[in-house]
């Protein structure tokens, strides 16, 4: 990940809000979630909710797919799997005992199907 691409992703994520959006999409997991269901999770008004889904959508944290009527949002994986990396990359110094817990963090299953996200 370039470093543009970290800083506006950090930047998009450094909301009460957006934060808590992006949190609850990694929850959902592939599937994702209805816009509308975003909004009555986090109390947001309609607008509030499109202004920042398209902040993190932006940023390349989130993806969009229609379904019907509906628009369906969902964490981008990928995306957050590369911010993670390169926030670890330049980690331990020589002492990988100060990243193990992260690691370990991040090689739990998520999810219903045990998987590894």
């Amino acid at each position: 990940m370039e470093k543009t691409s970290a800083v506006s992703a950090l930047s998009a994520l450094a909301h009460d809000a957006r934060l808590d959006i992006f949190r609850r999409l990694v929850r959902a997991g592939a599937d994702g979630m209805a816009a509308g269901d975003i909004a009555r999770a986090t109390d947001a008004p309609a607008s509030t909710l499109s202004a920042n889904l398209a902040i993190l959508h932006r940023a390349g944290l989130i993806a969009s797919r229609r379904d019907g009527r509906s628009i369906i949002y969902t964490a981008a994986y990928d995306q957050m799997r590369d911010l993670l990396g390169f926030l670890m990359e330049d980690c331990c110094a020589g002492h990988p005992e100060i990243c193990a817990p992260l690691a370990a963090l991040a090689s739990q299953p998520c999810g219903a199907e045990g998987k590894v996200c």
